[in-house]
């Protein structure tokens, strides 16, 4: 198996595609607007790379957080609310907000079912701070650590119980970064006691799944390389002092805060120590200098798949999702 999850390039596979990852058999998929048209066709894009793959506890990743990050859309799919909403609630009712969250993935989580979707790149973790960037802002659960931490466990366990494996990001953190790291190279200049904040939200959640890492330069770790690329930072800091032994991704490894190429890239990435890399843009050519240069996917980490996506089965049915709906919306009507 190749460490890599692999974008797709429109609403169905091409001849090129199919053939490329039945010799390479990528870790998983992850899938964007390009790739979310309609019900049908999703549906059928999903069961298509499941049978492709041969296995039924295939990772299909989506970005479904709610708000500005949403890869389906109305009219075709409902919107759901943005990280800051719940964080508003909690202002007030803590209690509220947590069990509005809870509803909130649950019925995320079965539409993502429906969908044939098993992952999603939720919940964010990062703790919002003054002055940084827009990029996380509202799709953070808020600025104070436990309450991010109490948020993203009830939206953690929210998806689990429809069946959905979450991801917790940007790990160790990106809610210090003053620039986008699709972009630029964000560099935090914060020393260790301070990052100890930032840390809290994932030490709570270190029992996750799966989680993807952050491309930011934390000076007081590693002042050469970002996290993503960084065998300090994934091996004695999120390895051992946040005490995560999930699955760990790469963020796209095509995004402009990492200089190499996207092929380079996640070498450096699995060298480092994340277990598979995300290369989002479907780009044959970048797709098939990934998997040449890829070691075969570890013991450890195959590990480590195997176990995330040993999902148990959903405690809520799809036609609990009105009501799911219903009672988040009353709760967030609070504020």
């Amino acid at each position: 198996m190749t460490p890599a999850i692999f974008g797709i390039a429109g609403e169905a596979l091409s001849a090129d595609e199919r053939a490329f990852f039945r010799d390479a058999d990528p870790a998983g998929y992850i899938l964007f607007g390009r790739n979310t048209v309609a019900r049908d066709q999703l549906r059928a894009l999903t069961d298509d790379l499941r049978a492709l793959s041969g296995r039924e506890r295939l990772p299909i990743l989506i970005d479904q957080e709610g708000g500005r990050v949403a890869r389906m859309k109305p009219p075709e799919w409902p919107a759901f609310p943005a990280a800051g909403r719940f964080d508003a609630l909690y202002e007030v009712a803590p209690i509220s907000a947590i069990e509005a969250a809870r509803a909130n993935a649950r019925a995320l989580g079965l539409m993502l079912a429906e969908a044939g979707i098993s992952v999603d790149c939720l919940p964010l973790l990062d703790v919002r701070q003054p002055g940084a960037s827009d990029v996380i802002g509202d799709r953070a659960f808020g600025a104070d650590p436990m309450r991010v931490a109490a948020l993203g466990r009830a939206t953690l366990d929210g998806l689990a119980d429809a069946g959905i494996v979450g991801v917790v990001k940007h790990m160790p953190g990106h809610g210090r970064a003053l620039v986008d790291s699709h972009h630029l190279l964000p560099v935090v200049d914060a020393d260790a006691e301070a990052l100890e904040s930032d840390l809290e939200p994932f030490i709570r959640l270190a029992d996750a799944p799966m989680a993807m890492t952050a491309h930011v330069v934390y000076r007081a770790w590693d002042a050469e390389r970002p996290a993503t690329l960084s065998p300090r930072v994934i091996g004695e800091i999120i390895r051992e002092r946040i005490g995560f032994d999930g699955l760990l991704m790469s963020d796209d490894v095509d995004m402009k805060a990492l200089s190499g190429s996207p092929a380079e890239n996640g070498a450096t990435a699995v060298a480092a120590g994340c277990d598979v890399v995300l290369n989002c843009w479907a780009r044959m050519d970048d797709m098939i200098a990934t998997a040449r240069l890829l070691p075969a996917m570890t013991e450890a980490a195959a590990r480590r798949l195997e176990q995330a996506m040993a999902v148990p089965a959903p405690s809520v049915a799809p036609a609990d999702r009105p009501a799911l709906i219903a009672q988040r919306d009353a709760l967030l009507a609070l504020v």
